[in-house]
């Protein structure tokens, strides 16, 4: 799985998880929601993990083991679940200092690091203006206007 992949992974996890739930099943499996993805279950368990460490989801044991959101879709912006999902920044400098006696080494750290604050700011303006629940809204409705029958694929999508 690609970095710039796992938010719409999670956010794909968690839209999942609430049409389920809409659906009378209390709790996810990985599997499940895997299958919906198309990926492994392991790669499922890795963001899930992280969403329940940012209290986005937690996980049951035992009988109806599964996954089960904490959180109305509606308080969870997109920059909630790209903070638990993508540590860091989206842009990164040179892993070694540039050479400091070129006027391009000296000076691209500082130019660059103030473009990237603009890119970066403007970014989770947008992510936190954005909810997980915004998200599945426009799903349905592509889903509606695609044919694509909502309970019937939720139902195909749970059977694993």
């Amino acid at each position: 799985m690609s970095a710039n992949s796992r938010l719409t992974i999670a956010a794909h996890a968690l839209a999942w998880m609430e049409l389920n739930k809409r659906q009378g099943h209390e709790v996810a499996t990985s599997e499940q929601i895997a299958e919906s993805v198309n990926t492994n279950p392991v790669v499922i368990r890795r963001l899930l993990a992280e969403l329940r460490r940012a209290g986005l989801v937690e996980s049951r044991r035992g009988a109806g083991a599964g996954w089960m959101l904490v959180r109305e879709l509606e308080s969870i912006t997109l920059l909630d679940v790209y903070e638990a999902v993508e540590p860091g920044t989206l842009f990164a400098m040179h892993r070694a200092t540039p050479n400091q006696e070129c006027p391009v080494g000296f000076g691209i750290r500082p130019t660059m690091q103030g473009i990237y604050a603009g890119i970066e700011e403007t970014v989770r303006g947008e992510l936190a203006r954005t909810t997980v629940a915004g998200v599945l809204r426009g799903v349905l409705e592509v889903g509606g206007s695609a044919g694509v029958g909502v309970r019937a694929e939720v139902r195909v999508c749970a059977e694993g």
